[in-house]
């Protein structure tokens, strides 16, 4: 559970009253807070016919990737990038959430109904790259080379 304290206080610290937010969490019995984005980190949004393949390439390719979202039965995969990325970002099918936008996040250490961590936050602050995931992304969407089989 340190790592959850870690990770709360990590997510809380963008919060305009981080020691509130995290009192709220705390008690709050659906465990989500909303946070703003584009202080610590942006949000790429992939439908799960390209997240789930994507997060799966991503986690053959690094020991741990950066904190991921699902949320409504898993139709979306959300992925936590460095501030800035949502502005620069060309891509396709792909929803992004900067600067000025707030998302609802949560608890890293409870599950809850509409929104879960697929990957949650270790309070290090460690988020995905961006160009390994668009290439993580272009090669979930080319689907497994010939011949395997999933």
């Amino acid at each position: 559970m340190a790592g959850a304290k870690t990770a709360v206080a990590w997510l809380a610290s963008v919060a305009p009253d981080p020691e509130a937010c995290r009192r709220e969490w705390e008690r709050d019995p659906l465990g989500v807070a909303v946070l703003p984005v584009g202080e610590a980190w942006d949000l790429l949004i992939l439908p799960s016919r390209l997240g789930s393949p994507t997060l799966d390439v991503l986690t053959r390719v690094l020991d741990r990737p950066g904190p991921v979202l699902a949320a409504f039965d898993d139709d979306r995969a959300g992925f936590l990038v460095p501030p800035g990325t949502a502005a620069r970002w060309l891509g396709t099918g792909i929803r992004t959430a900067g600067a000025g936008t707030w998302i609802v996040v949560p608890h890293p250490g409870r599950s809850t109904g509409s929104i879960r961590w697929l990957v949650p936050p270790d309070g290090s602050g460690t988020l995905t790259d961006p160009f390994l995931l668009e290439r993580a992304m272009h090669e979930a969407a080319a689907g497994p080379p010939r011949g395997e089989h999933t």
